[in-house]
This record gives C-alpha cells, structure tokens and sequence, in this order.
C-alpha cells in the first residue's frame, strides 16, 4: 500500500473511531501516530514529533488567547451582562410578535460580543431568556430553535475561538479576520429574526404576546448595557486601533469583564475559582484537540495527500466553484457528526492547499480571509444540523419538557437562514470583504 493510499484510507477510520464515541482528539492522535509508523516504518519520529510537538502546541503564545477569551465569558455570565443584553433587547423588541425570540437573538448576538464560544452562549443565553420565553407562551420548538441557532453566533460575531485557530492555520492576520466576520455575523442576526417573523405568521399560535414597554423603561435598559459596550470597544476597537495585540486584548477583556462582576456582586471567592476551573476544562480540551490535530495533519503530510489531492484538482481542470461548493457541502456533512473546532484542525491544512491553488479572482490575502468567513459560517450551521449539533443538545437539556424532535423542528428555519446567508458571502465576497478593503 503506497503512502497515499494509506493517508486516504486513514479518514474512514478516523471516522469509525468517532462514531466509536472515542474522544476526538485522542482519535485524531492515534490515527496520526499509526499512520506514521505505517509510512516511517519506525516509531522513532513518533517519539520525536510527540516530544517537539507537545511543548511547541501548549506554550504557543497566540494560542494563549484562547483561555483568556473563555474566561472573559465566564466573567460576563457572572456580570449579569446576559441579563441586560436581553432585558435591553426585549424592551424594544418584546412586543412584536415573535419579539420576545427576536430579542433573545439580539442578546445572543451582544453576548457574542464579549464570548467567543458557541456553546457558552448559547448555554448562557438560555438561563436568561428560556424561562422569558415560556412565560410569554412560545413553542417549545420555536424557543428552543431559537437560542440553539442564537448561541452559533457566539463563533462569528468577534471575538471568535475558531477564528483564532483559523488565523493560526491558514497563517492570516487575527485582526483582520475579525473584521471581515463582523458584517456577516450582523447578517446571520438579521437573518435570524428575519426567519422568526416569518415562522410565528406561518404558526401563530407558537408566540404569545409581550406588553409594550415604555419609552423611559427602554433608554433605562440601554443605559444599563454600558458594560457590554465598554468592554466590546476595549477589545475589538483595541486590536483595530493599534492599542494592543489580540492576546492582550483578551487579556484586558477578562480583567474588564472580572472587574465588572466583582462590582456587581457575582464575582465572589467560589464563583472565582469556578470559572478559572472551567475554564481550564475547556481549554484542555480544544489544547487536546489541537495537539491531536497537529500530530494527525503531520502525519497527512507524510502521505502527502494534501498535495497530491491539489495536483490532481488542478492538472484535472475542475471548475474552482465546483470544488468550492463540495467542499462546503462536506462540511455540513461533517457537521452532522464532529464540532466546529475539530472540524477546522482537521480539514483546514487539506482543503486550504486545494483551494488556493485555484483562480477564484482574489488576492492570496483576501482569498484566505474569504474562505475563512465562508468555512466559518458552514461549520456554525453544523452545530445546529440533526442529528448530532452540539447547541441542540445544550439547549434541549436545559428544556426537560421538549422533545429533540422539536427542537429539531424548530431550528430548521434558522438553518435555512444559514444556507441563503452562506449562498450570498459566496456569491459576492465583498460582503466580507469591503470594511478590510476600507479599512486596510
């Protein structure tokens, strides 16, 4: 069996492994450690890679930003900011039909502005506005649906988690990856409320109505978003400006965000030492994921099925779009059974190679930051796709008395948002691209 063979064959067994409930990381590790000693044929480089490798993953400086910006979300939820961004949202939204759900997206969308997890958005987001929702007589499908697609713009409005490791991969500027996602991410938020509107006219009876707030109530309930704002503009008009790196605007968005919470009374010794605990689960995990990554993508680079793939599309003579569109279509395939940052350690360093060696009319910079956007946004609808999205999941458990069948319903409005989203950032890049332009 020649090395190719080998790399490819590698994917399907790195598939069973996943289906086989085996950890992700540890999958993509051991799949990476035997294909190398297939292809070596000696365990001496396995030894030697884990060892460069080990050291190399856990004390990268940029992917220090990573426990810092899940520690922030930590200190938001523990500072009552989802409180007010859905308090704020609802005062002027809550009266409209489906409003209340509308201004559960707005709160998402504010909230992802200071988290750049998915999953801790949409868990966070739940606690305030899940018992908002029921009280006002919504569906369990339409409330659950709603803050399962809600909490996925957690990893597109900045700061993102998976942009990050997508800056890291594709070798691009953090800064201004976070620029090119702030109008789609604004989008995605339009769109979903946009598929609200329509989902309660199309069914009325699954949204109850809201009493209208008065005019002193709202600019009282904006007021009290000021934290949200503050920290928003220290940390993403502090990498824009010049003011600081990424890493140190995490930095300073976790010490504002604590600071915040010690004032509001939810910081406390307990709740300290909780989210640093917390966070340190979940940054051992994705630091996990991505060691496993880094040993399993080194090894397709023995293979070299990465390059062979590109040569073989581009001497083929496909259609670039073509390529694109499958790409993207086994995203969501993949969607369907592995989370968003596994997805993008594991394809990335195979499909990038592919795709920029084709002519899709851009320049090498703004192609990678394009296609960043465009993977981004196909891996947030994975985590809301049966049968295996993630925020699904997160939401459903938190509403005992819906079924997963209706939360499955209720999200498919939201998906279709996504796909239409998806279709016009491929169709026209300057949607992405035109505030880099401006800007740069």
């Amino acid at each position: 069996m020649s090395n190719l063979e080998i790399g490819i064959w590698s994917f399907p067994v790195l598939l069973i492994l996943i289906f086989l409930r085996l950890p992700i990381g540890l999958a993509m590790l051991l799949c990476g450690m035997v294909g190398t000693w297939l292809v070596t044929g000696n365990w001496n480089p396995i030894l030697a890679k884990l060892k460069a490798e080990t050291y190399s993953t856990f004390s990268s400086h940029s992917l220090s930003i990573i426990p810092l910006f899940l520690l922030m979300g930590q200190f938001a939820g523990l500072g009552g900011m989802s409180q007010s961004l859905f308090r704020a949202a609802n005062s002027w939204l809550g009266h409209r039909k489906g409003g209340v759900a509308m201004a559960a997206i707005g709160a998402c969308a504010g909230f992802g502005a200071i988290c750049g997890s998915s999953l801790a958005t949409a868990a966070t987001m739940a606690q305030v506005a899940l018992p908002e929702l029921r009280r006002y007589g919504y569906s369990g499908a339409l409330a659950t649906g709603t803050l399962a697609a809600g909490g996925t713009l957690g990893i597109l409005i900045p700061p993102s988690i998976v942009l990050v490791i997508y800056a890291i991969l594709a070798e691009q500027n953090i800064a201004k990856l976070f620029l090119a996602a702030f109008v789609p991410g604004i989008l995605a938020a339009i769109g979903y409320m946009i598929a609200i509107s329509i989902y309660v006219r199309l069914y009325p009876e699954s949204a109850g109505d809201s009493p209208r707030q008065p005019y002193r109530e709202r600019f009282k309930a904006m007021f009290d978003v000021w934290p949200v704002l503050l920290v928003f503009f220290l940390v993403v008009g502090g990498i824009y400006f010049g003011w600081f790196t990424p890493t140190e605007a995490a930095a300073i968005g976790a010490a504002g965000t604590g600071l915040i919470a010690l004032i509001n009374g939810g910081l406390t010794r307990k709740t300290f030492v909780d989210s640093v605990l917390a966070t340190a689960v979940a940054t051992a995990m994705i630091f996990f994921i991505v060691f496993g990554a880094s040993i399993y993508n080194g090894f397709l680079a023995l293979s070299q099925v990465p390059q062979q793939i590109a040569a073989i599309i581009v001497e083929s003579g496909f259609n670039p779009w073509a390529v694109l569109v499958t790409i993207l279509l086994l995203y969501l395939v993949l969607g369907c059974v592995m989370d968003s940052l596994s997805m993008i350690l594991l394809t990335i360093p195979i499909f990038f190679p592919i795709v920029s060696a084709l002519d899709y009319g851009l320049g090498p910079e703004e192609f990678a930051i394009w296609f960043g956007i465009i993977v981004l946004i196909v891996v947030e609808v994975g985590l809301i796709t049966p049968p295996v999205g993630m925020n699904l999941f997160v939401i459903n458990s938190m509403a005992k008395d819906t079924p997963i069948s209706a939360t499955y319903r209720g999200v498919t409005p939201f998906v279709i948002s996504d796909l239409v989203r998806t279709v016009m950032l491929v169709l026209f890049p300057a949607i992405s691209l035109f505030l880099l332009r401006w800007l740069y």
